[in-house]
């Protein structure tokens, strides 16, 4: 009898192949995002791309390019994180660029929640494997200057 193939790494995940993930390779995924300010009703969305590309370390590098749609602003927008190994399996330690820690990211049920203070505002993700090839991913954000819901939707491109 065939044993069901492992789950991949989330680093393979993210990079879109088999257990180790495509050498080299960058994971391509578009992404569709909802933004809304509780404080006063204001929706906007942001449509682009996210591109996990490999780090020599064993990481990734996360970079998000596309369009964001605000009332006050419709233009280009992007960010970049650095995505290191975590001690907990199946997760990743998200850093800004400057080397700053932010987050974990992880599916795991006792890992895919964490907090990031940003004083004076308390950011809350929560990310969700939704198969194969997509995932989500939601920030609470609140405190006295921010009050906002921030959900993320992502689907593999394929290579």
């Amino acid at each position: 009898m065939k044993s069901p193939s492992p789950e991949p790494s989330l680093r393979a995940y993210l990079l879109g192949g088999g257990p180790t993930g495509h050498r080299g390779q960058p994971g391509r995924w578009r992404l569709e995002r909802d933004l809304l300010d509780r404080s006063d009703g204001t929706r906007g969305t942001f449509s682009g791309v996210v591109l996990f590309t490999p780090a020599d370390d064993g990481g990734l590098a996360l970079r998000e390019e596309g369009t964001m749609r605000w009332p006050s602003f419709t233009g280009p927008a992007s960010r970049e994180y650095v995505l290191k190994r975590a001690p907990l399996p199946d997760a990743l330690d998200v850093f800004f660029p400057d080397g700053r820690p932010f987050h974990r990211m992880s599916f795991t049920p006792d890992a895919s929640l964490d907090t990031h203070w940003c004083d004076p505002d308390t950011y809350r993700v929560s990310y969700t494997r939704q198969g194969p090839d997509q995932f989500s991913f939601s920030w609470d954000v609140t405190g006295p200057r921010k009050d906002l819901l921030l959900v993320s939707h992502l689907e593999r491109i394929p290579a």
